[in-house]
This record gives structure tokens, sequence and C-alpha cells, in this order.
């Protein structure tokens, strides 16, 4: 069995951050080691929640208690999402060397969640310039949605073309697997009923699409969602080209289930067989 440090927010009423990636990857035979960045009682869409931020100290003293046991050689991958301050990316970064002290072949899937003007997405000071400073870098999977690409990347994206040129980008930089999520108007395809993302690799770059559901309020968690399942996949068959197809079926499946069900939260429980055996069997495509 593969074992996975997440470390990221964790919600107590919906899906999203842990409680969005935690039941997939659990499903799909991975462990999880769930790390919360912050407690809250909702996400923040819904413009008001109570909760704290875990103080940064608790990532490094959890990190120094799993490398007591023994346990952190057993941990093959750390993932990184929402984080509650600044300060906590530094904590994440000790604690991803000290898990490749003990385990070199570890991985880092940082999913870099930023602040984002077409989304009420609150995120700490700091923590944008932190990631983009130390998770670089380090990470061998990053996943970002256009607007964190274009942060990343420091390039301007208006069509397909600037979308592949920036995650290119961050291969160049060692990045090792980029998926860009929901290009939308960037879209190969620029199809509004129709979600697309890419993964671009030293090998190449790969296109799929799913169909867009169009919800009177969008779910949150979706990447997390997305970030956590093609993790999960990768770990257990080590293709990512058959790690991003599988997730994006799984996605799919979980996607419907919630429109279906007229959900604002994400529905992965009621998705569960989608997720280990979707319906759809979409295909990667080479475009780069």
């Amino acid at each position: 069995m593969k074992n996975v440090l997440a470390i990221q927010s964790h919600v107590v009423y919906g899906f999203a951050g842990n409680k969005s990636a935690t039941f997939p990857m659990q499903l799909l035979g991975v462990d999880v080691w769930a790390l919360n960045t912050v407690q809250f009682s909702n996400h923040t869409q819904y413009g008001k929640w109570t909760g704290m931020v875990i103080p940064q100290e608790q990532i490094g003293e959890i990190a120094n208690g799993l490398d007591a046991i023994g346990k952190l050689q057993e941990c093959d991958a750390l993932l990184s999402g929402y984080l509650g301050s600044a300060e906590q990316v530094d904590k994440i970064i000790y604690a991803l060397e000290k898990i490749k002290a003990r385990n070199p072949n570890a991985l880092y899937l940082c999913d870099p969640v930023m602040p984002n003007a077409e989304k009420v997405c609150v995120v700490a000071d700091g923590v944008r310039e932190r990631l983009i400073e130390k998770a670089i870098p380090r990470a061998d999977i990053m996943t970002p949605n256009l607007s964190e690409l274009r942060t990343l990347s420091d390039f301007p994206i208006n069509t397909f073309d600037d979308v592949l040129k920036a995650a290119n980008a961050l291969v160049a930089k060692g990045v090792k697997k980029v998926l860009v999520k929901h290009l939308g108007k960037a879209g190969k395809l620029n199809d509004p009923d129709t979600f697309e993302i890419i993964m671009a690799t030293p090998e190449g770059v790969w296109h799929l699409s799913r169909p867009l559901y169009k919800f009177s309020f969008e779910p949150v968690g979706v990447g997390d969602l997305i970030a956590g399942t093609f993790l999960a996949h990768y770990l257990n068959c080590g293709n990512d080209v058959e790690a991003f197809e599988k997730m994006n079926n799984a996605v799919a499946g979980v996607m419907k289930t919630t429109f279906d069900l007229k959900s604002y939260e994400l529905q992965p429980i009621a998705a569960r067989f989608e997720i280990l055996n979707p319906s759809t069997n979409y295909k990667a495509v080479k475009v780069a």
C-alpha cells in the first residue's frame, strides 16, 4: 500500500481540501496521512465561516513525530494544497526534506492554491510569493488552474499555445508533470460546455476533456479532487498518461453525480463507484 502525507485545508462540513482528496485516494487503495493547515466550519466561498489556521509549528512537529516512530521512510509522496499562512510553506518544505532524507524516491505534488480574481478564494498574504520561491524548485508535480499558471510562469495566457508555453516553462524549471485545470477560453476546443485539462511532461503534452456542467453555484474542491485522484493513480500504476486518463474519468463521474443531485458540495461518497470504476473512458490526446 502507498502512503501520502496530505497537508492542506480541512472543512467540517462539505468537501474541500483534505475532505475532497482523502476519501477518493483511500478508495483507490492509498493510505492518506491527513495533516490540516486550517480547520474551518465550511469552505470560504460561502462568504462566512468559523475556525482557525493551524499554527505552522505543528507541521514540523508532526513530521518529527512521524520520523520518531520510523514512518517517514514509508511515505511515498507529500501533497500540499490550501495553506493558511506563508510560514506554513516553510514547514511543508521542512517536512518534505525530512521525507526525502528517509525515502529519496518520495514525490512532491504541489497544488498551488492562490488568490483568484474570478473566484472568491481567500488566501493569506505571502503564500503566492513563498510558493514561487520554494515550491516550484522542489515539486515533482504541480496542478495549477489557469490563473495560477499565469502567476507561476509570469506569462500572459490568452490562447491554447500560450497555455502550452507556460506549462512547458514550468517543466523546464524541473517540474516533471504540470496538470493545468479548466482552460476555459484558452482551451484547444474553446467550448463553453467542455472542461479541458492538459498534462505537460518532458516527454510531451497531453490533452483531455469532459462535460462541463452548468451548476447554479460552482462546487469547491474540484482541484483537490483532481490532485488527489491523479496522485493516487500515479502511485498505483507508475504511468503518467494512464493516471491522467483514470483521474479524468473518475472526476467526470463525481461531477455528473454532483450535478444530478443538484448539490453545491461535491458528492464523492455518492459517486464512490464512479471513482472505482468510471462509466466514461475519455482518452488523452498528445498535442505537443
